[in-house]
């Protein structure tokens, strides 16, 4: 199925979650497609009026319990991370080779717990290695996005889960979690179709601030070797395949490893 996620009121950007047979997504917004030639004229839009993510969440306990219950086929083999008796504390470091060069993240266990044992367990599985990043945005939104194997923006892991922080520092009723926050600069978020439980492998790589709703899940940034990776890649624009905006990055980028330590 395909989802379609209204983003940042004020902006006119749409968020086109591309959704797998199970409950993973895509993120990508509405952007005009930037060239080489064209990218110097491009300015940021101004910020200053959309507020800050929220504070992260205090753990009350060491560990958690988290759910991945099954949803559709997993693009490749692999087993649900371990659901009980999860960290809630420290860090994952990983460290990711791709065709364009390194990215470093630091994925952080306090604001989503259950996010990274997933991301870890997917990456120490091989889940991650030779696949592409297949959605590139490069205006309004500032992102690239990766985590399908198969390339599509519709393919997942099997399985499906909760969204963490920051959306769980808003009550569902509350319309504040609707409105447009600012994800800053070397944030990684999960992607989803806006329907709980649809997270799965698809994830985010923010490299310029861009405003969100906070529903995608915040587990973690981006080093300063990965940000230049990113941006080279930005750089050369993408292809505007997409129909929400964006497209396939310009300059192809494939994952070939992810370690997690």
């Amino acid at each position: 199925m395909k989802k379609t996620l209204i983003a940042a009121a004020g902006i006119g950007l749409l968020l086109a979650a591309t959704a797998c047979s199970s409950s993973d997504t895509s993120s990508s917004s509405s952007a005009t497609s930037l060239t080489p030639a064209n990218r110097t004229t491009v300015t940021a839009p101004d910020l200053s009026s959309y507020p800050k993510l929220p504070a992260a969440p205090v753990q009350e306990s060491a560990t958690a319990a988290c759910s991945y219950p099954a949803s559709g086929q997993p693009i490749k083999p692999v087993t649900p991370p371990s659901a009980d008796g999860v960290p809630t504390a420290g860090t994952a470091t990983i460290a990711m080779t791709t065709s364009q060069g390194p990215i470093g993240l630091t994925l952080n266990r306090a604001e989503a717990p259950c996010t990274v044992n997933s991301f870890v367990s997917l990456a120490r599985q091989g889940y991650y290695n030779d696949t592409p990043c297949h959605r590139l945005s490069t205006s309004g939104l500032y992102i690239l996005q990766c985590g399908d194997p198969s390339g599509s923006g519709r393919g997942g892991p099997g399985y499906g889960y909760l969204n963490e922080y920051p959306s769980n520092q808003f009550a569902p009723s509350d319309p504040a979690g609707q409105q447009s926050v600012v994800y800053p600069r070397g944030t990684i978020a999960m992607a989803n179709t806006g329907q709980p439980g649809s997270n799965g492998s698809q994830f985010f790589l923010v490299y310029q601030d861009s405003p969100l709703p906070p529903q995608y899940t915040v587990f973690g940034t981006i080093d300063d070797a990965g940000l230049a990776t990113i941006e080279k890649v930005a750089a050369a624009g993408d292809d505007g395949s997409m129909s929400a905006g964006g497209g396939k990055p310009n300059t192809p980028v494939q994952i070939q490893t992810v370690t997690a330590s």
